[in-house]
C-alpha cells in the first residue's frame, strides 16, 4: 500500500482527493490536513508521498515544503496548484518538489501519478511542464542546458529520456536490461553532470534541452 496524505485549505479538494485514490485499492490516505497541521501529521503517520497545496492561506506551501524536505527520511512531496501559470512553480522546483499536479488532474490519472512518486518517478502535468520550461527555464536550440546534456554518455542521455518520462529506477532497469544499482549510478552521474539536484529539475532540463 501506498501511503498518502493529502494538505490543502479546502476540504472539498480534501474530501474529493480522499475519496479518488481511495478508490484505486492499492493506495491508503492516512490523513487529509490543512496546512497548519501538515509537518505535525507527516511526523506521525510517515506517509510515502505528500500532495502539498502550493497556495495556503493558513501556512504557505512552500515554507511546509522546506520543513519536510529538511527532516530525516522525508517523504516525496508533490505540489497541487490551481494555476498552470503560478509563479511559486520555479521556487517549489528548487526546493525539492518530486512533481506538480493541476487540481483538475483527470480522476483516473491521479492514482497512477501517486504510484508513480512512491516508485522514484518523475510526475509533471502537462500544462505545468510547458508553464516551467517556457516561462521559467527558457526555449531554443543552442541553449546552455542543451549544451549541458552534451556533457553526458549516449546510454546517460538515454537514461535521462526514461527519467524525463516518469520511469522509476526499477522501471528503467527492466527497461534497459541492467540492474537496478546500475541505474542508481547512472542517475547520481547525470544529476551531477548535469548540476541538478533532482529527479524532476533534470527531466525540465532534457526538455529544455530537446531531448524529449
Amino acid at each position: 500500500m501506498v501511503r498518502v496524505i493529502v494538505v490543502d485549505d479546502e476540504e472539498l479538494v480534501r474530501s474529493g482527493f480522499r475519496l479518488i485514490l481511495r478508490a484505486a485499492g492499492d493506495i491508503e490516505v492516512v490523513a487529509t490536513v490543512t496546512g497548519a497541521q501538515a509537518v505535525k501529521e507527516v511526523s506521525l503517520h510517515r506517509p510515502d508521498v505528500v500532495l502539498l497545496d502550493i497556495r495556503m492561506p493558513d501556512v504557505d506551501g512552500l515554507t511546509i515544503l522546506r520543513q519536510l524536505r529538511g527532516s530525516p527520511n522525508p517523504p516525496v512531496v508533490a505540489m497541487l496548484t490551481t494555476f498552470d501559470s503560478d509563479e511559486y512553480i520555479a521556487t517549489a522546483l528548487r526546493s525539492g518538489a518530486a512533481g506538480f499536479l493541476l487540481k483538475d488532474t483527470a480522476p483516473d490519472q491521479l492514482a497512477q501519478f501517486v504510484r508513480t512518486l512512491a516508485a522514484g518517478g518523475v510526475v509533471l502535468s502537462p500544462k505545468v511542464t510547458r508553464t516551467v520550461v517556457d516561462g521559467y527555464l527558457g526555449s531554443g536550440a543552442g541553449s546552455p542546458e542543451a549544451a549541458r546534456a552534451e556533457r553526458l554518455t549516449e546510454r546517460e542521455r538515454a537514461v535521462l529520456v526514461l527519467v524525463a518520462e516518469g520511469l522509476s529506477n526499477a522501471d528503467i532497469a527492466s527497461r534497459i536490461h541492467v540492474s537496478v544499482g546500475t541505474v542508481k549510478d547512472h542517475v547520481s552521474a547525470i544529476l551531477a553532470k548535469l548540476g541538478v539536484g533532482s529527479r524532476v529539475q533534470a527531466a525540465l532540463l532534457a526538455q529544455r534541452a530537446g531531448l524529449l
